[in-house]
């Protein structure tokens, strides 16, 4: 009886071995294996079975048939996961849906909906990404910013409680649907109108569902330590993780102001807060003209144009935006990165522009603002301050930037095609500014411990074959603030749940990426 019951339970299990028989089996031999930990690498061998991590070890042995790959002399690391990206809208276009600008930096995952903008209804993006796919994964965050304006348009006001539990309930919604948390954009408008006691309300929904408040904060200059307070108090109000995106003082006055914001949070996480922040490695930042220069209730080009009919408003508002010129070196510092209205002047600088133009460089953004405005790259940040945040263990490298094709007409940011090769081939490789371990836990398993990612983030045996293996003497950024639409060099493979996105260093034009969902508490699991 004993044989026969053992005979149909191993006739039984017959399908479930030749269904893993016919997964595809790769072994990578003699890999500088980094986990992701920030333990010290290892020498090892790693199994992929299907969409899996199977075996990890020396010498493994593989059944006959298993395709090897000889990693001598390379770094394997979890593939990256970029928690800052703006490819909400790109990512499901023909043109930027491969990612390809981001597979060639290592990143196998990224975040969108940062900065309080993007889509709203969760549940219908990731629809997309699950009917059309991408070359990376996807995840979403709820944007604060695009709910209020669902619910009250871009008024600036107090929300009414009525209003403010509509916006709850997107938000709730938007975390059923599987976002990862809310983003706030507090120096883009409507999300600025908020108060802290409104975004605390929506941050407390976002708790209940285990996700995080991620927060561009309100002021990244002379009020940076305020604003991160402010992050802080909601944080703890709300009872949820609290994380700053792309931390740093921007601007000459702000100098030595980013050693202060370290010790805030230091100090809230050693109280026992959870608090985190990312950054992207460069000493110039990118946003728009009309966020740099003109005051918030100004941004709007109808009511910009409408200010200036009014001589004493138009005269207030020249004023306010004499003095953001000039404390960026009168417009030296201001570069436009893309300008639909005119695409020769991108690359320029404004001071130059002016001079070109025969014009102030006051007329300069008041044309610019008129007709639409315009994406700027801000050269306002201290060397030494962007390397003493990205030493800390609690930053995560994230680019700020978004799926973009080769053929794009803008002059972007090079964060777009090298961030990540930029911190771990120049920072870390070449300047030794903090170890490799670091380096690449600061770009694979603390964002997954960040989000609370299942599965992802780390070498591990069961976890999902999301892996870059790339070689250190080559892994670096090529673009340039003057030629940024260059890919990265030194990534040799890169998996996407097991299928390769680049092989041999050849994009293969896979596109394995799925929409991951989070798992908001009180659902059960599928």
């Amino acid at each position: 009886m004993f044989r026969r019951i053992l005979l149909v339970g191993l006739l039984g299990l017959l399908p479930v071995m030749a269904a893993m028989d016919l997964q595809a089996q790769v072994v990578i031999r003699n890999a500088q294996m980094i986990d992701g930990s920030g333990t010290v690498p290892l020498q090892s061998d790693v199994l992929l079975t299907g969409n899996r991590i199977t075996a990890i070890g020396k010498n493994l042995k593989v059944p006959d048939g298993t395709r090897v790959i000889d990693a001598s002399g390379l770094v394997l690391a979890p593939g990256f996961i970029d928690l800052h990206s703006h490819s909400d809208r790109t990512i499901v276009k023909d043109s930027g849906r491969q990612n390809l600008n981001y597979l060639t930096q290592g990143v196998t995952s990224v975040l969108t909906g940062n900065c309080a903008s993007g889509p709203v209804d969760v549940a219908a993006y990731y629809k997309k990404i699950d009917e059309d796919s991408a070359g990376t994964n996807v995840m979403h965050l709820v944007p604060q910013g695009s709910v209020r304006r669902a619910v009250i348009e871009g008024e600036n006001r107090p929300a009414s409680p009525r209003e403010i539990q509509r916006m709850v309930d997107l938000v709730d919604k938007g975390m059923r649907d599987g976002a990862w948390g809310m983003s706030t954009g507090l120096i883009y408008t409507p999300s600025s109108y908020a108060s802290t006691d409104e975004l605390v309300v929506l941050a407390q929904r976002v708790g209940l569902h285990g996700g995080i408040y991620a927060s561009h904060i309100r002021n990244e200059n002379t009020r940076l330590l305020e604003a991160v307070a402010e992050a802080l108090s909601i944080g703890r109000r709300a009872k949820l993780p609290v994380h700053i995106s792309h931390f740093k003082a921007s601007g000459l006055q702000a100098w030595g102001l980013a050693s202060e914001a370290i010790a805030l949070v230091v100090e809230a996480r050693q109280a026992g807060q959870q608090v985190t922040a990312d950054q992207y490695p460069y000493t110039a930042s990118s946003t728009s003209l009309g966020a740099m220069v003109v005051p918030a209730k100004y941004r709007s080009r109808q009511v910009f144009i409408k200010a200036l009919e009014n001589k004493e408003e138009a005269e207030q508002l020249k004023e306010a935006i004499r003095k953001g010129i000039r404390v960026r070196g009168e417009g030296k510092r201001l570069y436009v990165a893309g300008y639909r209205s005119n695409r020769a002047w991108q690359g320029k600088n404004l001071a130059e522009l002016a001079k070109q133009q025969q014009k102030s460089t006051l007329e300069i953004v008041l044309e610019i603002q008129k007709n639409g405005g315009a994406s700027m790259v801000n050269f306002g940040m201290d060397e030494a301050e962007v390397r003493l945040i990205m030493k800390q263990k609690f930053v995560a490298t994230a680019s700020d930037g978004s799926a973009r094709s080769l053929t794009d007409e803008t002059q972007p940011h090079p964060r777009n095609f090298g961030c990540f090769p930029r911190k771990i081939g120049y920072y870390c490789l070449r300047g030794n500014v903090l170890p490799l371990s670091q380096a690449i836990r600061s770009a694979s398993g603390l964002p997954a411990d960040i989000l609370g990612l299942p599965k992802r983030g780390y070498i591990r045996q069961g976890y999902f074959a999301d892996l870059v293996l790339f070689d250190p003497k080559t892994f670096i950024d090529t673009a340039t603030f003057a030629q940024p639409k260059q890919l990265a060099t030194g990534v040799r493979y890169l998996w996407v749940n097991g299928e390769l996105a680049i092989e041999a260093g050849k994009p293969t034009g896979k596109l394995a990426g799925l929409a991951l969902r989070h798992q908001s508490k009180g659902q059960s699991k599928p």
